[in-house]
């Protein structure tokens, strides 16, 4: 096991709880911050400890980690009024894993540099179940590599998959690319079940073979239960795929490349949170294929 550390986790939802868990399990001293307290006594109740702010989360930590939902929830936990920039010591580590622009980790970096403090951009992917089993792909960006090599052992108890992908921002810019195949992936899978059914095949066994070939994916292994069953408890809702895709089209502009695919899923994903399915599972898009194939949808 790697040396413990003090680590102050700020954002305990739906990805950030498992993974401050898992920080617990790996023996490090994990103290977390949540707006909502049942989050932090989940927390406490699995070895952890908890902080009535973020100021007392990060008063004695080595590395603290961020995991909220969007860019003006980082800007205020790390750059606002009693936030992490604040309070933290000179030399310490901030990793942020939240998914959000790459504009905005340039700008969380310079803001900490300033302030002699260290930081990464750290998003991740692997939804929920990821998070749960420790199984998460982890893209980092980060202008030092020694940075990267320190918070390894880190990445390693939330991970299975840990590359240093280039200076700040790159983390973001890479996640970005990962919402893009993951919703376009997801939006196809759902015109294939819509497909399927209609045409009267057995859908549970035709999802199994599909698995086996080289229409196989994570997605498909991930969200054909979701799908199988109407079942669209939110892993990773509707809303944050949203958020994410205006990311990936905003940062593919300005390098000038063209998505094509890429722009016509995100107004899919746009219309199923305009139908009332923003607080859903992104698996739940083929609500949206069921509509356009004139279905009823409840």
């Amino acid at each position: 096991m790697s040396a413990s550390r003090k680590i102050a986790f700020i954002g305990l939802g739906i990805m950030g709880s498992p993974m401050a868990a898992n920080l617990v399990k790996a023996g490090h001293h994990v103290t977390g911050y949540n707006l909502q307290q049942p989050a932090i006594d989940a927390l406490v109740a699995a070895g952890g400890h908890g902080a009535t702010s973020i100021a007392e989360a990060v008063a004695d930590a080595e590395v603290v980690i961020t995991m909220v939902p969007a860019d003006p929830h980082v800007l205020q936990v790390v750059l606002g009024e009693g936030g992490v920039l604040e309070n933290v010591k000179a030399g310490t580590l901030v990793i942020d894993m939240s998914s959000i622009t790459p504009q905005t980790s340039i700008k969380v970096a310079a803001a900490a540099k300033e302030k002699g403090v260290r930081t990464l951009d750290a998003p991740v992917s692997g939804g929920e179940a990821g998070a749960v089993e420790a199984v998460l792909s982890i893209m980092v960006g980060g202008d030092d590599a020694a940075d990267f090599a320190e918070a390894k052992p880190i990445f390693d108890a939330l991970g299975t998959t840990v590359v240093h992908v280039g200076p700040a921002g790159a983390g973001q810019t890479v996640k970005a690319a990962n919402q893009l195949i993951v919703a376009v992936n997801i939006q196809v899978l759902a015109e294939a079940v819509v497909f399927l059914e209609n045409a009267g095949v057995d859908l549970a066994a035709a999802l199994d073979v599909l698995g086996g070939g080289l229409a196989g994916s994570t997605v498909l292994n991930r969200k054909k239960g979701n799908m199988l069953n109407r079942e669209f408890a939110p892993g990773f809702r509707i809303d944050l795929h949203h958020k994410d895709m205006g990311i990936v089209t905003d940062a593919a502009r300005a390098v000038g490349a063209a998505l094509p695919v890429g722009a016509v899923v995100a107004q899919l994903v746009a219309s199923a949170r305009a139908n009332g399915d923003g607080s859903l599972d992104h698996s739940a898009l083929l609500r949206g294929v069921e509509r356009l194939s004139g279905r009823t949808v409840a």
